[in-house]
């Protein structure tokens, strides 16, 4: 079992969360910062919310927000093209059960990681990457920067830059893994792949888009408020779901 704080950076935790053993809880959401944290201890926690879940169906949904240290990561593909050979990269790299080839990880990136049970929301897997995409589109338009979405192409994008990658894993309808959004820092280790498998697909950040510094930790604090609000959205009402069954 992980001891979970021992990974939060209680210094850098958001206003939100201090004072509250940084979680916070609307009905039926846990959102979770976890400062800084390996990839291996992140997806261990993952993967132990999950089984909590599937064996205990009322455990609360949770969202664990993060940052990584560098780390590269590809789905469940034999297709194995977008890593360029794997040999080179400069940081480790995790065959993960995701949708979608290579991505990278690192500091300056928001993780949110949502353990959520899909049953209770139509059990729409489609749906629910839709809901992921605006809820990002939304938190940036606070910052009055302007993304969309991309027909065909999952992620969130500024132009034809990509700002967010999104990959998904279910599990009995119970999601993991989720999304990254740039924030800030470096992004020269995309290079060494293709980004989400999409040859020439430039990758941005809020710093890059808008030429201003931004912090990880205040945009989880705005995430957490953002997401507090609109899960509602996602669910879907239980009688009517039996209804239409």
């Amino acid at each position: 079992m992980i001891n979970q704080s021992s990974k939060v950076d209680a210094t850098s935790s958001p206003e939100s969360f201090r004072g509250k053993a940084a979680a916070s809880t609307s009905g039926d959401l846990r959102v979770r910062w976890l400062g800084r944290m390996n990839f291996a201890d992140a997806l261990t926690l993952q993967e132990e919310l999950v089984a909590s879940k599937r064996e205990n169906h009322s455990v609360a949904d949770e969202l664990l927000l993060l940052e990584h240290n560098p780390v590269y990561t590809i789905g469940r593909t034999p297709d194995r093209s977008s890593l360029l050979g794997a040999s080179h990269l400069p940081h480790p790299l995790f065959p993960i059960n995701r949708g979608g080839q290579a991505t990278y990880h690192g500091p300056g990136q928001l993780m949110g990681y949502p353990i959520i049970d899909l049953r209770r929301c139509g059990q729409d897997l489609h749906r629910y990457l839709r809901w992921l995409e605006q809820s990002l589109i939304d938190l940036l338009a606070q910052y009055e920067i302007f993304a969309r979405q991309r027909e065909g192409l999952t992620g969130v994008w500024i132009g034809d830059r990509k700002i967010a990658s999104i990959g998904v894993g279910v599990r009995h309808w119970i999601t993991m893994h989720g999304f990254a959004l740039n924030v800030e820092g470096d992004l020269a280790p995309f290079a060494h792949i293709i980004p989400c498998g999409i040859s020439n697909v430039a990758m941005t950040s809020m710093e890059k888009a808008t030429g201003k510094s931004f912090s990880v930790i205040d945009v989880a604090s705005l995430f957490e408020k953002l997401v507090l609000n609109r899960i509602c959205e996602l669910r879907i009402d239980q009688e009517a779901q039996t209804a239409n069954a």
